[in-house]
């Protein structure tokens, strides 16, 4: 069984994707690659001699029954580099994990169609809003919603995917032992029991360290035929992401924000450099040149509202109502209740009449 041995290496702290590949290319077999000797390593051009005496070190704690044993015990599914099942789209990067890890129900994610989300942690609520509009007109498709599980743009992309019917991969930095942020703990629990898959190339007990993210960030990018970036300061891990985009061969997007937000800076130098801009899901399908498949009534479907959404269409009623008494009744700031109120009239949810003063479409 060829699985145990994928996992082995896997296990080994510090051992690249890149490594594991070359070993695995050259012997053409994983059993045969994980139980090379140094003299069969040094015979790779190329291969450092450094990282070959690492991983011959390091590999005399590994028990490949036992790595393999650990993961199952935890109800954890594997697909390995060689399998039929092996992500296409990732298989075609530079780098791709040779080991998938995931929680969930990966084949009910139409892997043909996927867009990453990425974007600040500290993400504005318009922002945030911005996303989840324009994933829940994405509520009839059969899209899959690709983001990182942090907080921010991607808590929200995932949760706007789950309140819309998506399936969503949620791509962590760390093995399933760990939760990180403990705050979207709900969310890996919607994505594993019906919402899709939480995947990961690290072994179980591999903790949430810093250099793993950046890591991460390939393969959320590398699932996915294109990456929308919703809000990105000049320095954001965001950029990464996008720039991986790029370097994959991917379709990069953008979406537009106030210009006197730091956290659009980054966007507005993506999209002087080329990327789309998109304001709605229907951008996004056309960038992609996937045709758009939508059932009538969708954009009036209340369930499809944010809760923001929703709070105010309920206290527009029937008569109409001023911006001043939405903002007496919900108490949000005058930028957050302008966004919202315009998104809505986007949406075809409300109109603006005349005075001012908004009423149900």
């Amino acid at each position: 069984m060829n699985t145990k041995f994928w996992i082995a290496f896997s296990a080994i702290e510090q051992l690249d994707s890149t490594f594991i590949q070359r070993l695995y290319n050259y012997f053409g077999n994983i059993e045969t690659a994980f139980n090379a000797n140094l003299n069969d390593l040094r015979q790779i051009e190329g291969l450092s001699v450094r990282k070959a005496e690492n991983f011959i070190e390091k590999k005399k704690f590994i028990n490949p029954d036992k790595a393999l044993e650990d993961v199952l015990k935890r109800d954890i599914k594997i697909l390995t580099f060689d399998s039929p099942d092996y992500p296409y789209m990732l298989s075609q990067i530079a780098n791709p994990p040779m080991t998938i890890y995931y929680k969930g129900d990966l084949a009910s994610c139409n892997l043909e169609r996927t867009v990453a989300f990425v974007g600040s942690r500290r993400a504005s609520f318009n922002g945030k809003e911005s996303v989840r509009k324009i994933i829940r007109e994405l509520a009839n498709t059969d899209v899959c919603i690709v983001s990182g599980l942090a907080a921010g743009i991607d808590a929200a992309s995932h949760e706007s995917a789950i309140n819309n019917n998506l399936k969503t991969i949620g791509v962590i930095a760390s093995g399933f032992d760990f939760i990180y942020p403990k705050e979207n703990k709900h969310l890996y629990e919607k994505i594993e029991n019906g919402s899709g898959a939480v995947i990961t190339e690290y072994y179980p007990t591999f903790e949430p360290l810093k250099f793993r993210f950046p890591q991460r960030n390939r393969i959320v990018t590398g699932l996915s035929y294109g990456t929308v970036v919703g809000e990105a300061a000049l320095k954001s891990g965001a950029l990464i992401s996008a720039n991986l985009t790029l370097e994959q061969g991917r379709e990069l997007m953008c979406i537009p924000g106030a210009i006197n937000n730091v956290n659009t800076e980054g966007v507005y130098k993506l999209v002087k450099d080329g990327a789309s801009i998109v304001t709605s899901g229907n951008d996004i399908l056309n960038v992609l040149n996937w045709e758009l498949v939508k059932s009538e009534n969708t954009l009036c479907d209340i369930s499809q509202m944010s809760v923001t959404e929703k709070l105010l269409f309920d206290i527009i009623g029937v008569e109409p109502k001023s911006f001043d008494e939405l903002q007496g009744h919900t108490k949000l700031d005058t930028e957050s209740l302008l966004t919202t109120l315009t998104v809505m009239e986007i949406e075809g949810l409300i109109e603006k009449t005349e005075g001012d003063r908004y009423k149900r479409a």
